[in-house]
């Protein structure tokens, strides 16, 4: 199964980040016993723990949640700006393990470094429950590359596996990290997904300089300022963040402290971003030289364009030829995570990463005479906090200047701007998402659109529930055995179409069958695929087909003269995100929808309505869905439409959504209840 390229990892924070963490926990994993027992060095025991940790060891805790696997004792970081712009960050952090799986996640430390970020210091201590102290040095850690097969980056990572990682035991570990960084942002990410007790930063600025700060999901905090620059902030008793079902990306609900530096020196101030314009700016300025045409490249839009007047449909050829023949590959070492490679490099090597995708596209773009701008994005929506300039993001898309020739009908993801005119926002690393459409996931979420001279912040548009659409018709015949068979045919376009294709390329030919099979053991049992289809596969600008035949053993129960079916025989429109306890965080739906089913079930012979589900027309701010049955000569006729129209619902609207899809999933088990009309005479 391949996996959807929504986003390119376009690095400006130095702080470790969740990707780290996971490549550790894989790297220890992924070596036996014996050998980890080789690789890293046996613990030292001496009376040398650091003060710091032994004081986050005698903390009275407050009481947790018995199934709460560890807690951060303390989480410090320590940030000292010098005047020629280098940054040093000295980093601690204990943890208490309460339960034996927080090995997996809490059993080891785990620290990046780079060309640009340099370490140079490393230690990670255990003090066990009745005292002991054990060290761990850096020569102890295992180094290893972050670079993937489809990434080439210079980023790097130390990893310690703590000693006697046991529950009632204490770890820590401490580094120094020191960098000239590209920009100075920073975050203070102090909320995780196990509570913190106590969390600490400290900022030391030259004199002259000065700074300003966000705070996300946490009430603003004073800091505590002495003389010569130096401000510290704390917070105590920090919930961990409950993971739920359908919740917005973990990042933009956890609790941190965004932060700026302004410097004195008037040669470092283009190194910080104080407004949207600003990051703009200091982005056209980086991409420059991007766009320059090779001849190569030239002929290429040539032969691609030969023989098509319509700007549009010259347009849509280019968009696919960077989609689906640039392969995507990343090489990002130092600035390369932020300056996109040479339009004319990018064509000759035929491969790139996001930013590339749009240099090259761009440069094609503009050889028939269509202007485009780079659009710096975020693929977690909600992070972008309008008030707050940052560099913050990890995706590259693009805004296609629309020329006056071309009607904007099918293209869905437009806006209109006083300035620049009619931008058409379009993501060429996502090769499913074809030109007129957005992915979901950039829907309802800021970009910077940046220009030659400037920077405008847009609020990217949510696409119609018409453009996302799942219609599925099905033929069927049920026995007087209660067996159900027949044909589903189903037409896709928008978000269900990529989605669905991402699934099929992602699988081989001779497996592709055993989707079809996992899509109906959710809903059926006892069944036999006996035939499957698939059109308009790989073209990616045309409707989705699919098309099964199965055969299911005992569909209908029987009880006596009864049979009872339900009419809704594939698909599920409810959800069980509101079940259980009350929830803290918004719910996000992965997007706009509007899917609708039509049944038509052929009942047996002999046999009569006894009772209908009743129609069922349930409705709220962001969702609605309908659905109703009927029987005329002897077919049972079952409709259902579903539309989600909003994607984010706010904490104080879930009851009203909780309400709706309590409807919907009382409608969607509903059945239908047959009777023989002639019942065989009871034996004597």
């Amino acid at each position: 199964m391949t996996t959807r390229r929504l986003f390119c990892k376009m690095p400006n924070q130095r702080r470790i980040t969740r990707l780290v963490a996971a490549a550790v926990l894989a790297a220890l994993v992924a070596v036996t016993f014996a050998s980890v027992c080789s690789r890293f060095s046996a613990p030292v025991l001496a009376d040398n723990a650091p003060e710091w940790l032994r004081a986050a060891a005698h903390q009275t805790l407050p009481e947790y949640p018995k199934d709460t696997v560890a807690v951060v004792l303390f989480d410090e970081e320590q940030t000292t700006v010098k005047d020629n712009g280098e940054i040093e960050t000295r980093h601690r952090r204990a943890y208490k393990l309460l339960r034996p799986e927080a090995r997996e996640t809490y059993g080891y430390a785990a620290v990046n470094f780079d060309n640009e970020t340099k370490l140079s210091f490393l230690k990670a201590w255990t003090i066990t429950a009745d005292g002991k102290e054990m060290e761990l040095k850096e020569k102890d850690a295992v180094e290893f590359s972050l670079t993937s097969f489809e990434v080439f980056s210079d980023q790097r990572a130390k990893g310690i596996k703590f000693s006697a990682a046991d529950p009632g035991n204490i770890v820590g570990y401490e580094y120094v990290q020191k960098q000239r960084p590209f920009v100075f942002e920073d975050d203070w990410e102090f909320q995780h997904a196990i509570p913190t007790r106590r969390a600490r930063f400290s900022l030391q600025l030259p004199v002259g300089w000065e700074f300003s700060e966000y705070w996300a999901n946490f009430p603003k905090q004073q800091p505590q300022s002495s003389t010569n620059n130096f401000y510290v902030w704390e917070v105590e008793n920090v919930p961990a963040v409950e993971v739920e079902p359908a919740m917005p990306p973990f990042i933009t609900v956890a609790s941190r402290m965004a932060i700026k530096y302004f410097p004195r020196n008037p040669a470092l101030r283009a190194k910080t971003t104080g407004s949207w314009n600003d990051i703009g700016v200091w982005y056209a300025n980086l991409t420059t030289a991007s766009r320059a045409p090779s001849p190569a490249l030239q002929q290429k839009v040539t032969e691609l364009t030969a023989g098509i007047s319509d700007p549009l449909k010259k347009m849509q050829v280019l968009a696919a030829y960077v989609q689906q023949q640039i392969r995507y590959v990343a090489i990002e070492v130092g600035i390369g995570g932020l300056q996109p490679h040479p339009a004319a490099d990018v064509f000759k090597h035929q491969y790139g990463d996001c930013k590339d995708k749009v240099t090259l596209l761009s440069t094609m773009l503009k050889q028939i005479g269509v202007d485009s701008y780079y659009v710096m994005i975020d693929t977690h929506r909600g992070i972008v906090n309008p008030d707050f300039p940052s560099l913050r993001g990890n995706h590259m898309i693009m805004a296609i200047r629309l020329p006056e020739e071309v009607t904007a009908n099918n293209l869905y993801a437009t806006v209109d701007d006083p300035q620049l005119g009619r931008l058409l926002f379009f993501d060429p690393t996502d090769e499913f998402v074809p030109l007129g459409y957005l992915p979901s996931g950039l829907q309802q979420n800021y970009g910077l659109v940046v220009t030659a001279d400037s920077g405008k912040l847009f609020l990217l548009p949510t696409l119609p529930p018409a453009t996302n659409r799942l219609l599925r018709t099905a033929t069927l015949t049920l026995s007087s055995s209660g067996n159900l068979g027949g044909d589903v045919n189903e037409l896709r376009w928008g978000a269900p179409a990529g989605d669905s294709r991402a699934q099929f390329i992602g699988s081989s030919p001779s497996d592709r069958e055993k989707v079809f099979e996992k899509f109906l053991g959710t809903f059926l049992n006892n069944f036999t695929l006996t035939n499957a289809s698939l059109g308009n596969l790989d073209k990616y600008d045309e409707n989705f087909i699919l098309h099964y035949q199965f055969v299911v053993e005992g569909y209908a129960k029987t009880a006596g003269n009864l049979l009872i079916l339900r009419p809704r025989v594939v698909g599920d429109k409810g959800s069980s995100i509101l079940s259980g306890k009350p929830r803290k965080y918004p719910i996000e739906f992965e997007g706009t929808t509007l899917q609708s089913d039509v049944f038509d079930i052929t009942l047996p012979a002999g046999y009569v309505v006894d009772e209908l589900p009743q129609s069922v027309d349930a409705k709220c701010d962001y969702a609605s869905y309908k659905s109703n049955v009927e029987v005329k000569d002897n077919v049972l006729h079952y409709k259902r439409v579903y539309e989600v129209k909003g994607v984010v619902v706010p904490t104080d609207k879930l009851p009203e959504v909780r309400d709706f899809f309590h409807q919907v999933a009382a409608a969607e088990k509903s059945s239908a209840v047959l009777r023989r009309a002639n019942p065989s005479p009871a034996a004597p």
